[in-house]
């Protein structure tokens, strides 16, 4: 099987000033839960919009599943921005119905296309949200909640999700990190992208440290524990002390 994500020689450059990405080569299997962590402005955010295919890459080449990414990958990839993006007017049931509408179900012929609906209502029952409320009327939290359900209902191979647990508090992290773990097929791949090292470390099989636009560090968190004797959290301070 191919790697769910490979980057050979990525760049990325914003005018004639600014590069977000510089010659970066990556690859991630399918069945991780990846932590892609780096200080603000290291170019995170840029990578997940590449691999989204939001942005096009200013050298090199980027690959979803062995694609470039495209409306054949749009299918198989499920993106949760770090903005809010959600019409705030609409009712959650009225956004479950939309989703389902936009990506319909998933079927035998098409088993990563889709929306699961079912799997989105439970969840959100789960978080006690009610699903006649207007998006607006939430707190930030529960917003975020929102987001990511919808996101993970995606019946996708690959998760982006950009800060997914950035501005809310500690117990809302929690929720939404066990959502993840508790909501993504084990033979899909999440990449998640955050700042917030500490709160993610339990649930990552492997991190890419970035910063300045080049990965410093790609290993398995349990290496980073046996050989260097360390959690991930220390030693992204360690790498990124000022």
């Amino acid at each position: 099987m191919s790697k769910v994500l490979t980057c050979e020689h990525l760049s990325k450059t914003y005018g004639k000033e600014k590069t977000a990405l510089d010659n970066i080569d990556l690859s991630l299997d399918f069945g991780r839960i990846v932590g892609l962590l780096g200080p603000n402005g290291s170019g995170k955010t840029t990578l997940i919009k590449l691999a989204n295919g939001l942005l096009q890459p200013s050298a090199g080449v980027l690959k979803i599943a062995g694609m470039t990414p495209g409306p054949e990958t749009k299918e198989i990839v499920s993106y949760l921005p770090d903005a809010d993006w959600l019409p705030d007017w609409m009712r959650v049931e009225e956004l479950v119905n939309m989703f389902r509408d936009f990506y319909g179900t998933p079927s035998e012929a098409k088993a990563y296309i889709g929306f699961d609906a079912a799997k989105a209502n439970e969840m959100l029952a789960r978080l006690h949200i009610d699903p006649k409320a207007r998006l607006k009327t939430l707190s930030k939290g529960n917003k975020e909640k929102v987001q990511l359900v919808l996101a993970m209902s995606r019946t996708a191979k690959l998760y982006l999700l950009d800060e997914p647990i950035g501005g809310v508090d500690p117990a809302t992290r929690d929720y939404i990190l066990s959502t993840i773990i508790g909501n993504y097929n084990p033979e899909a791949a999440v990449i998640i992208s955050t700042h917030l090292i500490a709160d993610v470390e339990k649930v990552l099989d492997e991190v890419i440290f970035i910063n300045q636009g080049q990965v410093v560090l790609q290993s398995s968190v349990d290496e980073i524990r046996e050989e260097k004797g360390m959690s991930v959290d220390a030693l992204f301070r360690e790498v990124f002390k000022c």
